[in-house]
């Protein structure tokens, strides 16, 4: 990934609550749909698992709670977003199939993020659907492990459902009651990366566990 766009992202992370105060008060109406597509592409497309997800709702929560937004409104454009991008996602890998994980190398996405998901999916089953909605990166690609997996839909769709439910619920819900605090809202910026650490922190327990199991079978043999 280039420099300038990491600058980039990260400026927009730092400072999230500002930028979408711009983007509500310049754009209005439209701003609904600038932020479904924001967390329906964070959720529907494999290429695009960098984008603000949980913080991204947290704030809104909090603009909510504050006026600036409307909460029923914004809450179901999130969730409505969020299935729909599953959906999709899903969609794409029964037709991608099997035959990625055969590739070396693949031009859009990262093998290895791919693979972890498969992993995670083949130890958790279907709740991998609900369970990887809080985890960053895990859950963009979640769906689409399901459908090159040819999970049935019917239940796909039920923890595609209560998932994306749930996590727009907990993230927006908290923005509202605590996002306004005085405590959080002087230090905005470290709250948010703080939720973004706490997001990671199941891959990152999980990634050295994985380390730490290989480490012992090359010790032990």
């Amino acid at each position: 990934m280039d420099a300038n766009v990491v600058f980039t992202l990260l400026d927009i992370l730092i400072n999230l609550d500002k930028y979408l105060t711009e983007i509500i008060n310049n754009y209005g109406m439209w701003a609904y749909l600038i932020l479904f597509l924001v967390i329906f592409c964070e959720t529907g497309l494999v290429v695009t698992p960098f984008l603000p997800g949980d913080s991204l709702i947290f704030v809104l929560g909090a603009l909510a709670a504050s006026g600036e937004i409307n909460l029923l409104t914004i809450g179901s454009v999130l969730m409505t977003a969020a299935i729909l991008g599953n959906v999709v996602n899903y969609q794409i890998g029964r037709f991608v199939g099997p035959k990625v994980f055969e590739k070396e190398k693949l031009r859009f996405l990262k093998k290895e993020y791919l693979l972890r998901t498969h992993e995670f999916y083949e130890k958790h089953g279907g709740k991998t659907i609900i369970i990887a909605r809080f985890i960053p990166i895990i859950r963009t690609f979640a769906p689409f492990v399901a459908g090159i997996g040819q999970m049935r839909y019917a239940p796909f769709l039920v923890y595609n459902i209560t998932g994306s439910v749930a996590w727009v619920l907990l993230f927006l819900s908290g923005g509202y009651f605590f996002g306004n605090v005085p405590v959080v809202e002087k230090n905005f910026t470290l709250v948010i990366f703080g939720i973004i650490f706490i997001s990671l922190l199941p891959g990152i327990i999980g990634f050295l566990s994985q380390k730490r199991q290989k480490t012992m079978e090359h010790t032990e043999g």
